[in-house]
C-alpha cells in the first residue's frame, strides 16, 4: 500500500491522462503545495498494524469501524484481507479485531472481552492521552466539556470513559447555551481533529459564561491536525482555488477545506480521487494549493498533481510551515516479543 512516507520525487503512479483540458490563464499557472500533509504518525501506526497483523496472523483480521477514515486505504485494506464491522458483536466469537486509531470506550473492550476476541488497540496516543484526561478530572469530580462533534467515533471513546462527567459542545453557539453543575468544578477538553481556531472561540465564548473553567493539561488537538492547518492559512492567502484530498467523513480534512475558505482562498473542495476534480473548478485560476488530511496516502495527492499538470498547472511550489518526525511504536500485541 502506498503511504505517507512516499517522498516527493517518487515516481508518479500511472494515470489516464489528459481528461481535463489545459485552459489558458493570464500569467501562468502554479500549484503551492502545502508541507505538511497526509499520513500523521497515529494514522500511519494504525495502518501499519493492521497490515502486521494480516502478515503474522494472516487473513481475515477484523476491525471495528474504519481503520482511519479513508475511502482508498480501507479499500486496499478489504483487498489484503481485513473486514470492516461496526461492532464487535459481529465479529465471529474468538476471532482477532483491531480497534481502530480513533478508540474506543470501555464498553467496548469489555463487549470484545465477552467475546473471547484477541484485542489489538490501535487507537492514536494523543488519542489516548484524552482518554486520561478524562478518567482522571472525572476522577477528581469535574464536569468534562468536551469539544467536539456528537457521533464521531473519537468523541464517542472519549465520552464512554467518563460518561457521567462528559457534556458534549459541538460548536461555538452551543457554548453559549451548555448547562453546567457547578461552575467551579469545570473543565474543557477535545476532539484532536477539530478546527483549532473555531475551538479556541468556543472555548473563549466558555470562559466568558465559566471564568474559574479549566484547560487541559496540554493541547488536545493533534500536532497533525494543527500542523495542516497552519500549512494551508498560508497557501489560502495565495489561491485562488484549494483542493483538499481527503474522505467525507474525515473531521481533519473536511477543517482544512473551511480553514483555506476563512484565510482567504477564492474556492475550496475536498475531493477523494484525482478523477473528481471539475473542469470548471480550474476556469480562470492561475494559483491551486493542494493538501490532504492525516489519513490520506501521498499516492493520492500525486494523481493530483498529474491532473493538474495535464490542465497545465506545471510549476510547483512546496509551502512548508514545519517539520514532522514524530513516530508511534506499533500495538505491543504486534510488537517482536523482545520489545514488549
Amino acid at each position: 500500500m502506498t503511504n505517507g512516507r512516499v517522498p516527493l520525487d517518487a515516481p508518479r503512479p500511472a494515470l489516464r491522462r489528459g481528461r481535463l483540458q489545459d485552459l489558458p490563464v493570464e500569467g501562468g499557472k502554479r500549484i503551492l503545495l502545502a508541507t505538511p500533509r497526509g499520513y500523521c504518525a497515529g494514522v500511519d501506526r494504525a495502518v501499519l498494524a493492521v497490515e502486521k497483523a494480516l502478515e503474522q496472523h494472516g487473513a481475515p483480521i477484523y476491525v471495528r469501524k474504519q481503520i482511519v477514515h479513508n475511502k482508498h486505504v480501507v479499500a486496499e485494506l478489504e483487498r489484503e484481507g481485513a473486514i470492516f464491522v461496526d461492532e464487535v458483536d459481529a465479529v465471529p466469537e474468538g476471532a482477532r479485531v483491531i480497534f481502530s486509531a480513533h478508540g474506543v470506550s470501555p464498553a467496548v473492550v469489555q463487549a470484545a472481552a465477552d467475546r473471547g476476541l484477541s484485542a489489538i488497540d490501535a487507537t492514536c496516543p494523543l488519542v489516548t492521552k484524552v482518554h486520561r484526561e478524562a478518567m482522571r478530572f472525572a476522577r477528581d469530580d469535574f464536569q468534562i466539556l468536551l469539544v467536539g462533534h456528537e457521533g464521531h467515533e473519537e468523541v464517542e471513546g472519549t465520552a464512554g470513559h467518563a460518561p457521567d462527567r462528559v457534556t458534549i459542545v459541538n460548536n461555538p453557539d452551543e457554548a453559549d447555551t451548555v448547562q453546567v453543575q457547578d461552575p467551579d468544578r469545570l473543565v474543557w477538553l477535545s476532539q484532536t481533529t477539530l478546527s483549532v481556531d473555531e475551538t479556541m472561540e468556543t472555548v473563549r465564548r466558555l470562559r466568558a459564561r465559566f471564568p474559574n473553567l479549566q484547560d487541559p493539561p496540554s493541547d488536545d488537538i493533534c500536532y497533525a491536525t494543527q500542523n495542516r492547518q497552519v500549512a494551508i492559512k498560508k497557501v489560502a492567502a495565495d489561491a485562488d482555488l484549494v483542493i483538499v484530498v481527503g474522505s467525507a467523513n474525515s473531521s481533519n480534512s473536511v477543517r482544512l477545506v473551511e480553514v483555506a475558505l476563512e484565510y482567504g482562498a477564492k474556492a475550496a473542495y475536498r475531493v477523494d480521487f484525482s478523477t473528481e476534480i471539475q473542469q470548471e473548478w480550474l476556469e480562470g485560476v492561475r494559483s491551486v494549493g493542494v493538501t490532504s488530511g492525516a489519513s490520506v496516502p501521498e499516492g493520492l495527492v500525486r494523481e493530483v498533481l498529474a491532473e493538474l499538470e495535464d490542465a497545465g498547472y506545471r510549476d510547483v511550489t512546496e509551502v512548508r510551515t514545519a517539520e514532522e518526525d514524530l513516530i508511534f511504536s506499533l500495538p505491543k500485541e504486534l510488537r517482536p516479543s523482545r520489545q514488549r
